[in-house]
């Protein structure tokens, strides 16, 4: 799994979700966590997840609801609805609602999370493989970098960093928009970090013999031209 993705985990009891979160997050998910229905549809109007993992039964809201209300919206995320109906007309009513997958509780973490893989491998409606800008290129399902074909090995936040300035390639994005995208809305580190990451990723493509594609414009953020 790539650390550019932004899951979101709607479930109503604590210890499975710091259970789901701690996984996902050595992973390398950047994970918020949302214990009711309600509380879901904000952040999903707040913030662009790749993934949302949408238990059914939920306090306040059903996630059947919430999940019916994001692909309304024009909502790309792929859901993975969790649920102990384990029924065929509940499969089907979520995946005609617009489940990207369906798991029944109990289930065993490894198969959530190999689902989660999956899911991650799929591109979004109309997403592309690869991302190139002259010898360099993403391989977008791999999460590789490449400089005229040689690896340029990347951790996975330079990658996330780097994928994002080549997808809003020519809109200069902020420091603060960049760090929105890379890390959760818990997450302790400051703004300042998307420089040390902006730094050892310059490094990394001047080792591999490619060019600095990254413009600072001081006082107002990156981009690449």
């Amino acid at each position: 799994m790539s650390s550019r993705m932004r899951i979101l985990i709607v479930e109503d009891s604590p210890t499975l979700a710091d259970a789901l979160a701690a996984s996902l997050a050595r992973e390398g998910y950047a994970c918020d966590h949302a214990g009711d229905g309600a509380s879901a549809a904000a952040y999903i109007d707040q913030y662009d997840y790749d993934i949302v993992v949408l238990d059914w039964m939920l306090p306040r809201r059903e996630g059947i609801d919430v999940l019916r209300e994001l692909r309304q919206k024009g909502g790309q995320a792929r859901v993975l609805m969790l649920s102990a109906r384990d029924q065929v007309i509940d499969r089907v009513t979520a995946l005609d609602a617009g489940a990207d997958d369906y798991l029944v509780k109990p289930f065993a973490l490894d198969e959530l999370l190999a689902r989660l893989r999956a899911l991650a491998r799929r591109p979004r409606e109309g997403g592309e493989t690869r991302l190139a800008l002259g010898g360099l290129e993403l391989e977008l399902r791999s999460h590789r970098a490449l400089w005229r074909g040689q690896d340029v090995h990347l951790t996975p936040k330079e990658y996330a960093l780097l994928e994002l300035l080549l997808r809003e390639r020519g809109h200069l994005l902020t420091r603060a928009q960049i760090f929105d995208r890379l890390y959760n809305s818990q997450s302790e580190a400051s703004d300042k970090v998307v420089e040390v990451i902006l730094s050892t990723l310059r490094s990394k493509l001047a080792k591999a013999g490619a060019p600095d594609v990254i413009e600072t414009r001081r006082g107002f953020g990156y981009v690449i031209p």
